[in-house]
């Protein structure tokens, strides 16, 4: 799978910008703050549907205009034409995703049609942050993985949110309405435990895939996990849930649940948060990503579908990565074992001289202040 075309209007610093992309590599370079990183955002709005990076739709619009577009055209093996997807929002209304001018009646329906695996400097805050980020980040992945826990994540949010407002009206005018509750509970407990089967399931394959890739940027000298932590483990979700009923009235709030989950990352047995050098936790974070790389690129498909590498993005990785870590990334380049690849780097000849050893078509772009221009 190949983006061939990127076409923006209005998107962050950009009023508008056309590139034509190489099925190979494409370097984005130019200096920090002139929007390197908004171009790999905007192709990362198109696999994903939302921003990498933005906490909402709405900042990605740029100052001063009330919309933005994103639309690219994707290609592979298999198909006689190329596919485009749009993905546009305007303030005060939906964003809305199109695929070949036909919009999707869910923007789930989109999700893992077009994977891509971003590396950043930021990655290490999965490890340093709070449990919400780890749950986010796997279940992006899982979505991507698997449509059927999409699906059921969907369902199990939308409960959880009609649960939380009920819990809200235990305070209000109106009181409580305990049955209402009582069906919601229901409803939600074998959904929940069913995300909770469905991340165990995910984290036995995810696990040595991660293991085999940290061993190889770290020479194997730690012994790393990913353990999943969850308050449904041995228990019974309804008893759970009637169980802290009164405490989930008084916070006005769900406390029990799969929406509470962690993934608790360690190294040799202690949690790198706490333990782990700066360099271990960036060799962690890639690792990671590489294992999601890889997962995504083996996924199951329909018959008669060709497989496809996902779109892989390096943001900086040379201003933030030690020598050893880039030449473990930019052997896997020159391997082929990624397809179309997308970096930025504020320096061109640190870029083409890392890259010398690469076989793959390479284009170049300059970014200046919201402008791009191929080089």
């Amino acid at each position: 799978m190949t983006l061939d075309q990127l076409h923006l209007l209005f998107f962050k610093n950009y009023d508008e910008a056309s590139l034509a992309f190489s099925p190979g590599i494409n370097c984005f370079i130019g200096d920090n703050g002139s929007g390197k990183t908004n171009l790999l955002d905007a192709i990362h709005y198109l696999a994903i549907t939302k921003s990498a990076f933005a906490g909402s739709d709405a900042q990605s619009i740029k100052q001063g205009a009330d919309f933005f577009v994103v639309k690219g055209k994707f290609s592979t093996a298999q198909l006689e034409r190329p596919e485009t997807i749009q993905v546009s929002m305007r303030v005060g209304q939906k964003k809305i995703i199109t695929h070949d001018k036909q919009p999707y009646d869910r923007l789930a329906d989109h999700i893992g049609r077009y994977p891509a695996v971003l590396i950043s400097p930021y990655d290490t805050d999965l490890i340093r942050q709070g449990s919400e980020d780890r749950r986010r980040y796997f279940d992006s992945l899982q979505s991507q993985l698997d449509h059927d826990f999409l699906e059921l994540l969907i369902q199990y949010n939308g409960l959880l949110r009609q649960r939380n407002a009920t819990l809200k009206q235990g305070t209000g005018s109106h009181g409580f309405d305990a049955l209402y509750l009582q069906a919601l509970d229901d409803q939600l407990a074998p959904l929940g435990e069913s995300l909770s089967a469905f991340r165990v399931d995910f984290l036995a394959q995810f696990i040595p895939v991660f293991q085999r890739h940290y061993a190889q940027l770290a020479d194997g000298r730690e012994q790393v996990v990913v353990e999943y932590k969850s308050q449904l483990t041995g228990q019974n979700f309804r008893h759970l849930l009637l169980a802290n009923e009164r405490r989930d009235l008084l916070l006005q709030r769900s406390t029990t649940g799969p929406h509470r989950d962690d993934f608790i990352f360690l190294m040799d047995g202690l949690p790198v948060k706490s333990y782990a050098s700066q360099g271990q936790q960036k060799s962690f974070a890639i690792a990671l990503k590489l294992a999601q790389f890889d997962l995504l690129a083996n996924r199951p498909l329909p018959a008669g579908t060709a497989a496809a590498k996902p779109l892989l993005l390096l943001d900086d990785i040379f201003d933030r990565l030690d020598d050893k870590r880039i030449a473990r990334l930019l052997q896997l380049v020159a391997d082929q074992t990624f397809g179309q690849v997308f970096l930025t780097d504020t320096n061109l000849t640190r870029t083409d001289q890392a890259l010398a050893g690469v076989s793959s078509a390479i284009q170049r772009f300059e970014v200046q202040a919201g402008k791009v221009a191929p080089l």
